[in-house]
């Protein structure tokens, strides 16, 4: 049995039977985030520009217990919250369903395992909808939905976070292992792209280690999943993306399409009654202040799967002070684990000063491309916008061709 949220909020058991006869599913869109933050957000962010330019539609977004209260707070009254219980693996503490709340690095592969055990609640789930839903929207980590949409005849939209040159750039190299010493070209990328072996993130060169717990989640949990998708979501924008579209798809199956519907966070706009909510420590009063004395502020977060070390966060703090500018800076408490300090203070005070000091020729420059990034990334997600159009152009589809999947599937 599948419990899901009211609008309001308050919890309630739905059972239905499972109808393909009907088009009760036409107009509902399932959503399932990976739980850690900087995937969950943009996803609640997509669900929210769907009840935003696409009202006739349902959308359910599925949570576990100790993150309703995070989901609720980011959503429409409208969109409803399906919550599965979070299985329980030792030695994961009980509570610990999000990836910002794990005590150490060490846990997460055992995390990641634990949300593999997802499937059988969340294919009841499915099963309890009264007519398979227009489409499931969900993280590459959460690989098992893609089989339960497969088995209930639903398709699938696979969702990463990043752009599409950086995603292009990962399956280019998982693919393709880097040759060490000069710089080489990235396969499948355009001619220009070229990298040498030292800008490999360790994360990439771990997943040929067939050893790696992680590795072996992604290949033994994931494997397929995500090729085979029927689409991908893109948190990104034709203006800043377009040259690596074709790249990034060409690691999918023949016929799957990129949606470009980004930056989320612009296309959902605000969630006016729960703003405060979200703000306990002040920070937007402080950024407006900002903005009334006409100052730049530094905006520093590494996510919340980063675990850096006391050394290395008293030498970032040292250096963005010492460098004179105004910064708000997202730390992930706990901040245990990581590595020692490998970015000293005055490396971080050189590079702050170069990005914001008005008399630097390539700080001019840098500061020139984010206002130009800002602008396009307004216009992308505003009436007639590449964004916003393909929004709507993704709806559209699915909906003129739900028949026929549904159909296929009976």
């Amino acid at each position: 049995m599948a419990i899901t949220a009211t609008t309001d909020g308050a919890a309630a058991p739905t059972h239905a039977a499972n109808g393909t006869g009907n088009q009760a599913g036409r107009d509902h869109v399932v959503v399932f985030p990976f739980m850690a933050k900087g995937h969950t957000l943009p996803l609640l962010h997509f669900a929210t520009a769907l009840t935003e330019h696409q009202k006739n539609l349902r959308i359910t977004v599925v949570v576990t217990p100790a993150n309703l209260a995070f989901a609720r707070s980011r959503l429409p009254a409208s969109v409803r919250l399906a919550v599965l219980p979070f299985p329980s693996l030792p030695p994961l503490p009980s509570g610990v369903e999000s990836t910002d709340t794990l005590p150490g690095p060490d846990l997460y592969p055992t995390f990641l395992r634990a949300t593999a055990l997802l499937r059988e609640p969340f294919a009841e789930l499915m099963a309890s909808l009264p007519a398979p839903p227009l489409v499931l929207v969900s993280d590459f980590f959460l690989g098992f939905t893609h089989r339960v949409a497969a088995d209930a005849g639903v398709r699938r939209i696979v969702f990463h976070g990043m752009s599409c040159f950086s995603m292009a750039a990962c399956k280019s190299l998982i693919t393709s292992p880097p040759p060490s010493g000069a710089s080489f070209h990235l396969s499948r990328m355009p001619e220009h792209v070229r990298i040498t072996a030292a800008d490999v993130p360790d994360t990439i060169a771990k997943i040929r280690d067939a050893e790696d717990p992680v590795t072996r989640f992604l290949i033994d949990d994931i494997g397929e999943s995500d090729a085979r998708s029927w689409g991908v979501l893109v948190n990104s924008f034709a203006m800043l993306d377009e040259d690596y579209v074709s790249a990034f798809i060409s690691f999918y199956q023949p016929d799957a399409r990129a949606w470009l519907v980004g930056p989320l966070f612009l296309a959902a706009g605000d969630v006016p009654e729960r703003v405060g909510e979200q703000d306990p420590e002040g920070c937007l009063a402080w950024l407006d202040e900002m903005a009334e004395r006409s100052e730049s502020v530094i905006y520093v977060s590494f996510g919340t799967q980063a675990h850096v070390s006391d050394e290395q966060l008293d030498e970032l703090a040292r250096g963005l002070v010492q460098s004179g500018h105004p910064f708000l800076w997202a730390v992930r408490i706990p901040a245990a684990g990581g590595v020692g300090a490998v970015v000293d203070r005055a490396e971080v005070e050189r590079k702050v000063r170069r990005l914001m000091d008005a008399g630097d020729a390539d700080g001019q420059k840098m500061r020139a491309k984010a206002a130009w990034a800002q602008k396009a990334a307004r216009s992308a997600v505003s009436d007639g916008g590449t964004s916003r159009v393909a929004l709507l152009k993704l709806v559209v589809e699915l909906q003129g061709t739900y028949c026929d999947v549904i159909k296929d599937h009976s």
